[in-house]
């Protein structure tokens, strides 16, 4: 077998396309919504996957304020932040994030699975979440995902 013929696939910026896709979370695990929207936003799901560039599709997500949590997740589940002052810890409950912002949860989740670099932050931009079945991208004609 000559290996030596075998090259290794690397994405050039020419190369890549985006589509754009939809999520509906209406009911769905939010673990499970989450990972499935990061593996499409890294562009994993695609066989010209790159891991210094950003091969994924733009995604909307509708419907985040009917997201599940299972279990007593909703009520324990505490998320921190800090405010880079002394003593500044801060926890919030996902039952509170909801109240506030119905579309942090979501946003929250997906951003914690994708890569804490530049690439991760600029592939974030990407996600669109929306806490209503509405959307303003419909010009883009999303292809919808079921799970």
């Amino acid at each position: 077998m000559d290996t030596l013929s075998f090259k290794t696939y690397s994405a050039k910026p020419k190369d890549i396309e985006k589509k754009w896709v939809l999520f509906d979370a209406e009911d769905q695990p939010l673990g499970r919504l989450s990972s499935e929207i990061a593996k499409v936003l890294r562009g994993k799901n695609k066989p010209t996957f790159t891991p210094h560039m950003d091969t994924g599709d733009n995604v909307i997500v509708i419907n985040a304020e009917k997201v599940k949590l299972t279990g007593k997740k909703m009520t324990d589940k505490t998320y921190f932040h800090h405010t880079f002052y002394p003593g500044g810890e801060r926890f919030t409950t996902a039952e509170e994030m909801m109240e506030k912002d119905p579309t942090s949860l979501v946003t929250t989740a997906v951003r914690g699975m994708l890569p804490k670099t530049k690439l991760g932050r600029k592939i974030a931009t990407n996600l669109r979440v929306y806490a209503g079945p509405v959307h303003p991208h419909t010009a883009q004609e999303p292809e919808i995902i079921e799970l």
